[in-house]
């Protein structure tokens, strides 16, 4: 939100009132600082007649953490809901004299100036990280009489800012005006589905606002060396995260408000939909089915949507009896055939669904400040919502989806959660303004839950629209409602590196495009990349995305792309572990990884999938396509071909083809089975290994074992932490191979041709290395 006009003014009817200087610290509790800042001048007694005062006080939640709260009247109702914020028992330490009151916590330091300019300075490894200084912290009121607290941290020249959320807009957010308000509006618009009140930059630090509701940022727009935030409130929290780099500021915040859980080995393999609007039955899903396996593309998960459920019946969690006689059934012979199975669900209850009248009498249903219940016939003619601020409500929707884990349901696509009602009355006595967002976090909480007791730790997943911070402890996302074309393909991808620097682990998006049906070009170069994302779902809205209904070609690039995902799992799953411990998301802007290169702040249309592979997708029928290559000498691992960097390449890729590339000095475990996402990775893997330097050491966790591979002068040497099933080691198109129980393999370079294949002539057993000859 914007308060002034221009440098000098203020817009028409705002008042602000901004900290002048500090008249007292204290520090009453271990740990914490509290000051009291006038905002004019203090020249005499008379001038402590008036105010506002504001109160900041500042605490450390964790190391490298320090949340700030501005206050003015500390007399409001406190509503909720509030973010979860975790805490570790450490020692901070406070100190304070004549010139400066000051809060450390491990590298990290708030200093506030005691005399001179109002000043509040963020301080860590030598150097200022960010300021808080004259008029920028401030009480602002508007014309209509509400009342905001604001803030604004300068923004260092040559400092990009990130996050946000699910933003499709360019990735870095300087000079844009950025909302906190979940919005079903596409991913064509500055409206977003999850708004996630965290910035990460790559000066080293990144800033979390603690406030739910609306929360207006304003990135290097309205002051353009400051980096503005504002809501509609008396008291508001803010934590600045050092990190020193964007992958540690991560770290630390996932830290701070909620590491992703760890999806399900399956749920990385080939989703499967039935489209939207699209007719179907069970002989149609069988169709698709019988036409994946015919043609010899691995399929994981089918995912029934929203006309499972007789239509204006949304939810009442029941198959149509007249499309599915035997859900239970069918529901058997599909998991037979070895798929997982996914519905569509919401978190609303339309007026004709049976579960209205029944969840109206229990009072599980949102109401008005009059007691009615609240309903409009957006989306389903008379629909009201479930009011998850009810334990008891939660318990009853979750029941309706017990009965569905029964029938042999393993996830669920939780879809909407945005267009949430701020007229209305919570169970709990929430503030509306700040449930708004806040309501997707306690719907999907309450889905996840339910599917982690009844499936088990490690067995949860969803297919999330909606989400807010924190809910990246809810995997798995996707994009939205798409368009089928290029430019929303690009749109997609800004989308899904942006929630990545905002926390969140794991993403995915509808290959093809939602709206429209997308040309067979189109339909290929979007496989590629929805093969190469953490998560790979086909859906549409209004047609099918069976690949056959494409052209042929289609077909086989699905195949080459699946069957390449399946053989990466190895590496992926690893990836997605460090996803899980790490809060460092699989699909990762470039600015992630190297964060030293100025090249790459801005690179929107390439990622790193995972710590070692560069991903291109390709946004054109006729396949050219530009990406930047990092310093030193990367190989495309689908051709074996080389690129030296740092420079811009261009190329042009075929549909059966599209950039990806291994870093330098990495060991990528590629898997023996290209059939399905869940097995035993270490079982015949091969440790495929990139330009090592001499005296290189890689560690490559592959399941339970981990493998080492170390390079000395010519020779490569690997290690096995156990002993395991035949594995092997490759390197310059030679390949060796080990025996079941083998622990270590060696592998001279550079001599014979490229593409040779070691033969065996002497094993080490593990615990006793001996040389491998290789011919």
């Amino acid at each position: 939100m914007k308060f002034t006009d221009g440098y000098w003014l203020l817009r028409e009817g705002v008042t602000a009132a901004y900290p002048v200087q500090v008249l007292d610290v204290t520090s009453d509790d271990p740990g914490t600082l509290q000051i009291h800042a006038p905002t004019q001048p203090i020249r005499h007694r008379g001038d402590l007649l008036k105010g506002p005062v504001v109160t900041i006080s500042a605490h450390a939640p964790m190391p490298d953490v320090i949340g700030v709260t501005l206050t003015h009247f500390e007399g409001e109702e406190e509503r909720g809901p509030r973010f979860t914020v975790n805490t570790e028992d450490f020692g901070s330490h406070v100190s304070y004299d004549e010139e400066h009151a000051l809060l450390t916590a491990g590298a990290l330091s708030v200093r506030v100036a005691r005399t001179g300019p109002w000043h509040v300075d963020f301080l860590a490894g030598g150097r200022t990280l960010t300021t808080s200084g004259t008029k920028a912290m401030g009480i602002m009121r508007d014309a209509d009489g509400g009342h905001y607290l604001r803030e604004q941290l300068n923004l260092g020249v040559g400092t990009s800012v990130f996050g946000l959320g699910e933003r499709f807009g360019p990735l870095v957010k300087n000079g844009q005006v950025v909302d906190m308000w979940n919005a079903d509006g596409g991913t064509a618009t500055e409206q977003a589905y999850k708004n996630v009140p965290f910035y990460l930059t790559d000066a080293g630090y990144g800033v979390f606002v603690d406030h739910p509701g609306k929360v207006s940022f304003e990135v290097g727009s309205e002051v353009v060396s400051r980096v503005q935030f504002s809501a509609e409130t008396q008291a508001l929290t803010y934590y600045v995260i050092y990190g020193p780099t964007p992958k540690e500021i991560l770290r630390k915040y996932t830290a701070l408000t909620g590491r992703p859980a760890l999806p399900p080995a399956w749920s990385f393999g080939l989703w499967l939909s039935t489209s939207f609007t699209t007719s179907y039955d069970e002989q149609t899903v069988s169709s698709f089915i019988d036409g994946m396996r015919e043609r010899d593309l691995p399929l994981s998960v089918f995912h029934f949507d929203c006309f499972w459920m007789r239509e204006f019946n949304w939810c009442d969690f029941e198959w149509d009896p007249r499309v599915f006689p035997d859900p239970e059934g069918m529901v058997s012979r599909l998991k037979d055939r070895g798929l997982h199975i996914c519905v569509w669900i919401n978190p609303y209850i339309a007026q004709r669904s049976p579960l209205f009248a029944e969840g109206k009498a229990l009072g599980h249903l949102l109401r008005k400040p009059d007691g009615s219940v609240w309903q409009w016939d957006l989306w389903q003619p008379g629909m009201a919502l479930v009011d998850f601020t009810s334990p008891a409500a939660r318990d009853w929707y979750a029941a309706k989806l017990e009965a569905l884990l029964a029938q042999g349901v393993d996830c669920f696509k939780t879809d909407f959660g945005e267009r949430i009602p701020v007229d209305v009355a919570y169970a709990d006595g929430s503030d509306p303004e700040r449930m708004h967002n806040y309501y997707t976090y306690l719907y999907n909480r309450t889905v996840f839950d339910v599917l982690r007791k009844h499936r088990g730790e490690g067995e949860a997943v969803v297919f999330a629209r909606s989400a807010t911070a924190g809910s990246q402890q809810f995997p798995v996302h996707w994009g939205g409602d798409c368009e089928a074309t290029y430019e929303s393909m690009a749109e997609s991808l800004r989308g899904g590196l942006s929630l990545g620097l905002s926390g969140f682990g794991y993403w995915s998006h509808d290959i093809g495009g939602f709206e429209g049906t997308p040309s067979p070009a189109l339909f290929k170069r979007w496989i590629a990349f929805g093969l190469l994302s953490s998560h790979s779902r086909l859906h549409g809205s209004s047609s099918y995305r069976v690949p056959w209904l494409f052209d042929e070609e289609a077909v086989d690039v699905l195949r080459l792309f699946t069957k390449l995902k399946l053989r990466l799992m190895p590496y992926l799953y690893e990836a997605a572990r460090t996803a899980h411990a790490e809060g460092v998301p699989m699909m990762r802007a470039m600015v992630l990884e190297f964060p030293d290169d100025p090249g790459c702040a801005h690179l929107e249309r390439q990622y790193m999938l995972g710590p070692d592979l560069l991903v291109a997708p390709v946004f054109s029928d006729e396949g050219d396509v530009s990406y930047y290559v990092p310093e030193g000498t990367w190989t495309h691992f689908l051709t074996g071909e080389t690129v030296t960097g740092p420079r811009w390449v261009r190329e042009r890729h075929g549909f059966l083809s599209t950039p990806v590339l291994v870093r330098p000095g990495a060991v990528i475990p590629v898997g023996a089975v290209d059939d399905r996402p869940d097995y035993a990775y270490a079982h015949g893997v091969t440790l495929q290994a990139y330009g090592l330097e001499p005296g290189a050491q890689v560690t490559v966790p592959v399941g339970d074992v981990t493998f080492t591979v170390v390079r000395e002068g010519d020779t490569l040497r690997a290690s096995a932490s156990d002993p395991v099933a035949p594995w092997q080691l490759a390197a310059e198109g030679r390949t060796v191979r080990a025996e079941a129980g083998t622990g270590f393999l060696t592998l001279e370079l550079g001599q014979g041709p490229s593409g040779t294949v070691g033969t065996n002539r002497t094993f080490g057993t593990h615990g006793n290395p001996e040389t491998l000859g290789a011919n």
